[in-house]
């Protein structure tokens, strides 16, 4: 009985302050992928039927001038444009429609057009994700700063990874792995995802230069929310100096720079963490699904808007990754189609690509239903 109690408890009094930064993060993030997707068709003379903000029943929408429906849908989990031509909200083609249609129509239809144009559009939702992100951090680098406390070593804890690679108070990190090293967060990041990794670090004694290696150990951390993360720990710590500044501001081409890296950084972290839960470097029970998301939009929101809007970047690039992933249903499978086609000068079959469709869509409902198992043991536990 406890079980369910937790979790009724959880989402009970958590409702409201959940709801409403996860509805924000969530739309904006889903508005901006497909917004990508229609700007580039309508670039590409595709007439866009229908713009959704979730699935499931209208709740309320407006046609515009060109005829496609902006809506509102009752299942605030996605979104989703649909093509002339398309049978689906997936884009789905169907066959015998476009088959029947007249050469005007044909000119206006998402499946007749190049496979090049067709390639363009469905990439230009990942890719405005990642445009969105880049901006999001630019924007954050620029009008509240970002960390630039040196990578100093003021304390080395005992029977630690630091302390047997010969770590000691004063040094200051200056690269790691060959990546150059300004900051103490900067460490911390490459650290906290590289556990059981040996690293090379390069650091500053005095007057010389040293060379150590280290494998930073899998710990279970809890953050100021009582979540707990599993993240890679070397044993060593920085304490503030009186006339250091923790947080700088940048002019707003440097913003936009610092914000291309932040995105690389979100990319590499999550494909690097995708491919050790395969090679069982890392457990999956990390992965979490819309009950998780919500949980965090709430308890980020507390802190503030900006943590929230840094959030949204983060959220938009992770959803860019995964629409990459070549799974039928997603924009990876698509383009891995359009692949397919482009070097054999022809689509695969219908059959095919039903075909294609069923397991993508297969896959995408197993990978929902994990993560929403996680989510509620995850809430059992909280």
């Amino acid at each position: 009985m406890d079980f369910f109690f937790n979790i009724f408890h959880t989402l009970s009094h958590g409702l409201i302050g959940y709801l409403i930064p996860f509805l924000f993060v969530l739309t904006v993030v889903v508005f901006f992928h497909e917004l990508g997707h229609f700007l580039v068709a309508r670039w590409a003379g595709v007439r866009v039927l229908t713009f959704s903000l979730g699935f499931g029943p209208e709740l309320f929408g407006f046609n515009d001038r060109t005829g496609t429906r902006w809506k509102l849908s009752a299942i605030p989990l996605g979104g989703y444009v649909k093509f002339f031509g398309d049978a689906s909200e997936a884009s789905t083609p169907a066959p015998q429609v476009l088959a029947a249609m007249s050469e005007k129509e044909r000119q206006d239809s998402f499946h007749h057009k190049s496979v090049a144009r067709r390639a363009a559009i469905v990439a230009a939702g990942p890719i405005a994700n990642f445009i969105l992100a880049i901006v999001i951090f630019g924007g954050l680098f620029t009008f509240y700063g970002k960390p630039n406390t040196s990578a100093r070593v003021d304390t080395v804890q005992a029977n630690s990874a630091a302390a047997a690679a010969g770590f000691k108070p004063g040094d200051v990190v200056t690269s790691i792995d060959g990546q150059t090293i300004e900051t103490f967060v900067d460490m911390q990041r490459i650290v906290s995802t590289r556990a059981g990794e040996e690293l090379h670090f390069t650091v500053k004694r005095g007057d010389r230069v040293e060379n150590l290696t280290a494998t930073p150990q899998l710990r279970e951390v809890k953050d100021s929310f009582n979540n707990v993360h599993k993240i890679g720990i070397l044993g060593i710590s920085r304490s503030s100096t009186p006339g250091e500044h923790a947080i700088e501001r940048v002019d707003p081409a440097t913003g936009l720079w610092l914000g291309v890296k932040e995105t690389w950084f979100v990319v590499k972290s999550t494909v690097l963490y995708i491919g050790d839960i395969f090679t069982r470097r890392a457990s999956a029970d990390q992965l979490g699904g819309p009950i998780r998301i919500a949980q965090i939009s709430g308890q980020v929101a507390t802190i503030g808007l900006a943590a929230l809007v840094h959030l949204t970047a983060v959220l938009s690039v992770s959803i860019g990754l995964l629409n990459l992933f070549p799974v039928p249903m997603l924009d990876g499978g698509h383009l891995l189609f359009y692949a397919v086609e482009a070097i054999r000068g022809r689509p695969l079959s219908e059959r095919s690509q039903e075909m294609g469709f069923r397991l993508g869509l297969a896959l995408v409902l197993m990978l929902m239903v994990f993560a929403t198992y996680n989510d509620i043991l995850h809430l059992a536990g909280s």
